[in-house]
């Protein structure tokens, strides 16, 4: 029987500042783009949250000078680049000697619309994504963006919990 050629895919990881999603990225480096001969393309996504919209005016009536929100837009920047050099760290130490590609995006917007319409954009054949694990209360009121991507992306879609401690963490 012929060989049959690797197919190549797409797999869009979401990433942010928090554990979950560098667990859910080691463990989609470990459990998914596995093969030496892989031609996957792996996409690191990093929806960076809109800035809040001020007034002018600020509670106590100073108003907000640009330079206060020129900093605010460049530490938002510094942060989505520390995540992003974290991760490709991560996908450097993990697959040392395999040709897989390393892509980044950093997109502004609500992480569950950007996470969505990158999906459709970019054609995804799988997106992975960590939880946070919240109950049933923090989930109601901060939402879920992995439960609302599962729901609206039309790829599969991979949920990576991280393990809890032995202290229940």
């Amino acid at each position: 029987m012929a060989d049959v050629a690797e197919k190549e895919r797409r797999i869009l990881v979401a990433v942010d500042e928090g554990e979950e999603s560098m667990h859910a990225l080691s463990w989609c480096l470990k459990n998914v783009v596995v093969s030496q001969n892989s031609k996957d393309t792996l996409i690191l996504l990093y929806a960076k949250p809109p800035r809040a919209v001020y007034t002018p005016l600020d509670g106590t009536g100073y108003l907000f000078s640009s330079d206060i929100l020129s900093a605010m837009e460049k530490y938002s920047g510094e942060v989505a680049g520390c995540v992003m050099e974290k991760a490709k760290k991560m996908c450097r130490d993990l697959l040392p000697q395999q040709d897989v590609k390393v892509e980044t995006i950093v997109e502004g917007g609500d992480p569950r619309d950007v996470i969505c319409q990158m999906v459709e954009h970019l054609r995804a054949d799988v997106l992975v994504m960590g939880s946070h694990g919240y109950g049933v209360i923090k989930r109601a009121f901060l939402g879920s963006v992995s439960n609302h991507c599962a729901q609206n992306v039309k790829c599969p879609v991979l949920i990576v919990k991280k393990p809890k401690t032995n202290d229940g963490k």
